[in-house]
């Protein structure tokens, strides 16, 4: 595994961190630039990473992660830009679109997007990659290999694609949940207890998922199995059917990737 640099230190990049190392990275490869005192703290603590006040303390690794809130990339970006020596810039900066970073890092041209999504923090995330052309093999397979480190790996072709990724994978998990809290609740309007219903509908949807993951069989054909003619899942998908769940669905997501698209466009406008 290469030498990574990680300007900011949260939750997502932490995950990352312990993914690599996980993976077979060494502690001394990896430096973290994090103004946080608690949160360098925690990470030297956990698994430890050289850790930094500021960025001008920074080695800077061939390849730095940009783990910092979008809202403050521009500054950080102006910051970093002088010192870039050709390494690959990995941001994983929520809606901030390649060519607004380019131009915030001077011109900086080897740069590849990442939309991870929150499942990596126990190293069971999907992340979204988009690189532009002057990005070559070399280096996306060294941006994905970090992005593996907490979960699988998706390429886009067009940067737009990240939009229906962050509608779907980044919002996702809030979705999820969403549907485990209304089965949880429907398993305790039927009379069952709390601690039994919240049991019962955390580890369906786990089994259901790994099942689906591990069978390779299409989800449609998964529900047709256990839907039998004339039974109980029958007429519970027949009441989904009725409320128009999957349209639901499909306007939520429709909805998060119109947001994204804002939010890309807002952001580029920062500086």
């Amino acid at each position: 595994m290469h030498k990574v640099s990680f300007i900011g230190g949260g939750n997502m990049a932490a995950a990352i961190v312990g993914g690599l190392i996980a993976s077979g990275s060494q502690p001394t490869d990896i430096e973290v630039v994090e103004i946080n005192a608690d949160a360098r703290a925690q990470l030297s603590a956990r698994f430890g990473v050289v850790t930094h006040t500021d960025l001008s303390q920074a080695r800077l690794h061939p390849l730095v992660v940009l783990a910092v809130k979008p809202q403050t990339l521009p500054e950080v970006a102006a910051a970093l830009a002088p010192r870039l020596a050709g390494q690959l810039v990995v941001s994983i900066a929520a809606g901030v679109r390649v060519a607004d970073l380019a131009r915030w890092l001077g011109g900086h041209e080897r740069i590849v997007r990442a939309m991870p999504n929150t499942p990596a923090l126990v190293q069971a995330g999907v992340a979204g990659l988009f690189a532009p052309p002057a990005v070559g093999q070399d280096a996306r397979s060294q941006a994905e290999a970090v992005l593996r480190a907490v979960g699988g790996v998706v390429w886009v072709e067009d940067e737009p694609q990240l939009d229906a990724v962050t509608a779907v994978s980044g919002s996702g998990p809030a979705y999820v949940f969403y549907c485990i809290e209304s089965l949880e609740a429907a398993a305790v309007a039927q009379g069952l207890a709390p601690a039994t219903a919240r049991q019962l509908a955390l580890q369906t949807f786990f089994g259901a998922a790994k099942l689906a993951l591990e069978s390779g069989e299409e989800p449609a054909v998964l529900r047709q199995r256990v839907t039998s003619k004339g039974g109980t899942t029958e007429r519970g998908i027949a009441a989904l059917e009725a409320a128009a769940v999957k349209r639901a669905v499909g306007q939520a997501v429709e909805a998060a990737s119109r947001r994204s698209a804002e939010l890309g466009d807002e952001l580029g406008r920062l500086a």
